[in-house]
């Protein structure tokens, strides 16, 4: 009761699989094999044929044989039974049941073969349990990448943190070196050279306005002197741009050496930092900076409605120059009920509850000023928002899943509301473990396959009136409906629900309203479909 070997052949007699339970030669196996074909007789019933040595158990699958070859003494009802097996599992391997299929999929077919027959003997198996052994799915395998990406997360937490330690330094140190660098030059004689870059540093760094006119009325009569030799260091770049750049370009090395192995790098802190610090020569235009942002908490039921709507935003101020710190903010909000305001401590709670102005307690102590660098600013103003009509969320999503043949369909539909222009969305659907990407039959927009966490993202970088519903369908092997959850999304707005803005910026000591600027974004903080 042998099984000598199991193949696949075509009706020509071409081998395409042969995997050998016992010891035989190759001669041997290949001379039963092309005798197979001879001995087959068109138009019988019976599946299998017997020689003097051996018997061909066979089963016809469309265009080819499946066939065992056994000895006479074997079981010919346990054969006809590991045959059916057989039978199962090469459609389960091979989609395509032609020779091209087959000789793709070889090699998992012998895996297979391998687990149904072992010394020549059936296994005790059903197809679940080969296709469960073939895949090899190792716990040890799965714990050891946990470790590896936990490690991969702390140590770009770790170089972000660094990156952000050196942007502030450079800042502080061009700070601290400019006035020296030009008073030097201007000792050593290169006046034109100090010129330049005093001209360059104190275009906003902080100096006095009664400062830099002074250097600017002597450095003009000893330059009207040496207009015929060219500055020495005209045409070079300035010393603290070229250090900066070349710093930046060694924090970021980590990064680049992620990304080339396929790691996906969201690199929202470290180019602002980089930007800053590269901009620290030459500051800002606007010394007073207000920024309005509503992150979103969204949780929607795949079946429809909202099973969670949070909103909170924050009103924060950034002041370069402290002598721009005596100020107050006067804001327009739209008193919703649902929408519950809370200021800081040290805001006087009694003017802005009457007049909607922000201003200290103390109103002789300045509003505290930050570095170049630090984009947070100081907060001013909380508020929450809170809500179970799903009128209120900005896009939802539609996923139906559904299983057709060895084939499932999804199709994916996303419907925005007229509230918000949405930018940069991102949708991310979890996909069952897959060998290849998934089919993209439709879709509207752009889609990039992650084969390491087995996640599909469809990107549409626009909302607007234009598009405010699209669709996405896909085709995968068969799998659950629940794989497909839950479902994330991500996306920004310049505009936000609480509909907060700055109207003006009242000094306090009297004079012209200083310069500012308004920043207003709604981002997602964690926005997903269960």
């Amino acid at each position: 009761m042998v099984v000598l070997a199991a193949s696949i052949v075509s009706k020509t007699g071409k081998v395409l699989v042969s995997r050998q339970f016992v010891d035989m030669t190759r001669i041997r196996i290949e001379g039963l094999l092309a005798a197979f074909p001879k001995l087959v007789g068109s138009g019988k019933q019976h599946t299998y044929v017997e020689t003097e040595n051996v018997r061909y158990v066979y089963q016809p699958i469309e265009a080819l044989y499946l066939l065992l070859v056994t000895n006479k003494q074997s079981n010919i009802l346990e054969d006809l039974e590991t045959l059916r097996l057989l039978s199962k599992l090469v459609p389960e391997y091979s989609y395509s049941l032609d020779e091209e299929g087959i000789c793709k999929n070889a090699f998992e077919l012998i895996f297979a073969f391998d687990e149904v027959i072992s010394l020549g003997h059936k296994e005790n198996v059903t197809v679940a349990q080969v296709k469960q052994y073939c895949e090899m799915e190792s716990h040890e395998e799965k714990l050891h990448k946990l470790v590896m990406q936990s490690k991969i997360n702390e140590t770009k937490d770790r170089m972000k943190q660094k990156a952000s330690e050196i942007d502030k330094s450079k800042i502080e140190k061009n700070r601290s070196d400019k006035g020296f660098m030009s008073l030097q030059s201007m000792g050593s004689g290169r006046i034109e050279s100090g010129f330049s870059e005093l001209s360059i540093s104190s275009s906003g760094s902080g100096f006095g306005s009664g400062s830099n006119f002074g250097l600017s009325t002597e450095t003009d009569s000893f330059s009207s002197k040496s207009k015929g030799r060219p500055p020495s260091s005209a045409t070079a770049p300035p010393k603290g741009l070229g250090m900066q750049l070349g710093k930046s370009q060694k924090t970021n090395q980590f990064l680049e050496s992620l990304k080339a192995e396929g790691e996906v790098i969201v690199e929202d802190v470290q180019p602002k930092l980089g930007s800053q610090s590269r901009a620290a020569a030459p500051p800002p235009t606007d010394p007073i900076t207000l920024t309005v942002e509503e992150k979103l908490n969204v949780t929607l039921k795949r079946d429809g409605g909202v099973s969670n709507f949070d909103v909170q935003g924050t009103l924060s101020l950034q002041i370069l120059n402290e002598e721009d710190g005596h100020i107050q903010v006067q804001v327009e909000t739209e008193r919703d009920p649902s929408t519950l305001f809370k200021t800081h401590p040290n805001i006087n709670k009694e003017l802005f509850s009457n007049e909607n102005v922000l201003g200290l307690k103390d109103p002789n102590r300045p509003f505290p000023t930050g570095q170049a660098g630090d984009a947070a600013g100081v907060g001013l103003l909380k508020w929450r928002m809170q809500s179970a009509d799903e009128s209120m969320v900005p896009l939802t999503i539609n996923c139906w899943p559904s299983v057709s043949g060895n084939e499932t369909y999804v199709s994916i539909e996303y419907e925005a509301s007229s509230m918000f222009d949405l930018r940069n969305v991102v949708i991310s659907v979890p996909l069952p473990a897959l060998r290849e990407a998934p089919s993209v039959r439709q879709i509207d927009g752009e889609w990039r396959y992650d084969s390491r966490n087995s996640i599909l993202e469809w990107s549409i970088l626009l909302i607007d009136n234009s598009n405010r519903s699209g669709s996405m369908e896909f085709v995968v092997p068969p799998a659950d409906s629940s794989a497909f959850f839950p479902i994330s999304v991500r996306f920004t707005a310049t505009e936000t629900f609480s509909d907060v803005k700055v109207a003006s910026v009242i000094p306090l000591k009297g004079g012209s309203a200083p310069k500012y600027a308004q920043r207003t974004q709604l981002i997602t903080e964690n926005y997903q479909v269960v």
